[in-house]
C-alpha cells in the first residue's frame, strides 16, 4: 500500500498543512519584457499608454503572475516533493493589478490528498494565494 510519507521523503501530506512563500521583488523591466514576450498588450508593455488605460498604468500580465506564483511554489513546497506534473488550475482569479515595485508572496495549502495505490502515487490539490505589498 502507498501511503503519502513515501512521497514526501518521510514526512506525510497532510490537508490543511499550510507553506509559506519567500518573496518576490517585481521590476518595470521584468513586467515589460515578460509582456513583450508572451503577453504584448499596451498597458503591459507601453508605460504612456498605460497610464491612459483603464488601470492608469503598467501592470504585470495575469500569465506572469502565475508564473512568479509557479516559482515560489516550487521553492517553499514541490521541490521536496516526488513531484510528476500539474494536472489542472481551478477557480483562478486576479483580484487586483500587479505594479512594479509590488513585493509578491503568498501561501499553498494542503486541501485533499487522494492515494492511488494502483499507480504507486497521489494526487494532492492545492489551494494557493498570490499575494502584493
Amino acid at each position: 500500500m502507498t501511503n503519502t510519507t513515501e512521497l514526501l521523503g518521510g514526512r506525510d501530506l497532510v490537508p490543511g498543512t499550510v507553506y509559506g512563500f519567500g518573496e518576490y521583488p517585481l521590476t518595470l523591466d521584468e513586467i515589460v519584457r515578460f509582456a513583450r514576450e508572451w503577453d504584448p498588450q499596451y498597458f503591459h508593455t507601453d508605460p504612456d499608454d498605460a497610464r491612459r488605460s483603464v488601470f492608469g498604468g503598467l501592470i504585470a500580465s495575469g500569465i506572469q503572475s502565475l508564473a512568479i506564483l509557479q516559482r515560489l511554489t516550487v521553492e517553499a513546497v514541490y521541490r521536496d516533493w516526488k513531484v510528476i506534473a500539474g494536472r489542472s488550475l481551478n477557480d483562478v482569479y486576479f483580484l487586483r493589478p500587479v505594479r512594479a515595485g509590488d513585493v509578491l508572496s503568498g501561501w499553498a495549502r494542503i486541501e485533499a490528498v487522494h492515494v492511488d495505490d494502483a499507480r504507486g502515487r497521489a494526487d494532492v490539490e492545492l489551494v494557493t494565494e498570490l499575494t502584493a505589498a
